[in-house]
């Protein structure tokens, strides 16, 4: 990620942007985060990408696989502008077999 980062390659959105400093608990470490944070504005979210995030949430819950509204969001969005999901969130790799995403490759550390 941190390779990522330094070569301005991120995208993100506001509702991944709540999600990662939803789970800072100290105030100085949230204030970091944040700062860090504003160096990358948020992508635009359209209506279009909230009517895609319904029509992939449907695709799969049709077959059997669950997701959150946000999840489906960010797939909307990533197959709009053509961008990779970076994530470690198994989950992704499921909506991959039915909906148009692309992941990045991830290893865990450890």
């Amino acid at each position: 990620m941190a390779k990522l980062l330094n070569h301005g390659v991120v995208e993100i959105i506001g509702p991944i942007r709540q999600e990662l400093l939803s789970g800072i608990r100290k105030q100085l470490q949230f204030e970091r985060v944040r700062e860090y944070l504003r160096r990358f504005p948020d992508l635009q979210i359209t209506t279009d990408d909230y009517e895609q995030a319904a029509s992939f949430y449907n695709r799969c819950r049709s077959k059997g696989i669950q997701g959150s509204a946000t999840d489906f969001l960010v797939c909307a969005v990533a197959t709009r502008n053509d961008l990779v999901i970076f994530t470690d969130d198994r989950d992704f790799v499921n909506y991959s077999k039915m909906v148009p995403i692309r992941l990045y490759p991830f290893q865990k550390i450890g």
